[in-house]
């Protein structure tokens, strides 16, 4: 299996990088339009602000190249918002594959934005295992994709909001695989093994 990671100004690649070598995966970090073209799994990783993403995706082309991809996608965090229709941070047109508007936390009864810990998942339509119904995994986040009928895991934060998403051949996180021990494992296991 060839697994490329999407090499752009996000601060989260190394994390990625390590899970990758513990889990003895071959991996390669690069924004080369062939090499992800021809990878088995692609990861679209991010921590970083929407707007400034967005425009050197599509300085690189990598904007199309991602939309079109046929092979299994994983969206994380900013990935993940990126996929969607349109971002509420400074005001972002986004890539489009999920019709949804990426929104900002609001101060929700005294909670402190941004959303950043260990919260637990409540599985639905989904492609992760069961087993991680209710497990803790990592987030750090500002802004949020509401539920809908791309959300195959909800988490709840003052609101309730889409942990994870899947349309096709695109999945998405909202929370930090790399980051959430066994839990996070499992979840990139269950990419990797998807057709």
């Amino acid at each position: 299996m060839k697994v490329a990671i999407i090499k752009y100004n996000a601060g989260n690649i190394q994390s990625v990088r390590f899970a990758m070598e513990r889990m003895n995966v071959k991996f390669n970090v690069t924004d080369d339009l062939e090499e992800i073209q021809s990878a088995d799994k692609v990861i679209f990783p991010g921590v970083g602000e929407a707007r400034t993403t967005m425009t050197y995706l599509r300085e690189k082309k990598l904007d199309q190249l991602i939309t079109n991809l046929k092979q299994p996608v994983l969206g994380i965090c900013l990935g993940m918002q990126l996929m969607c229709q349109h971002s509420d941070e400074n005001d972002t047109p986004c890539l489009g594959i999920f019709d949804e508007t990426v929104q900002k936390f609001e101060t929700l009864n005294g909670l402190k934005v941004p959303h950043m810990g260990w919260n637990n998942l409540q599985l639905c339509n989904g492609w992760l295992p069961e087993s991680l119904q209710q497990k803790y995994v990592y987030f750090v986040h500002s802004y949020y994709v509401p539920v809908s009928r791309y959300s195959t895991a909800v988490c709840t934060y003052g609101i309730d909001f889409s942990a994870s998403l899947r349309k096709d051949n695109f999945f998405a996180v909202q929370f930090h695989p790399e980051k959430s021990a066994e839990a996070g494992e499992l979840v990139l296991q269950s990419f990797f093994q998807t057709k």
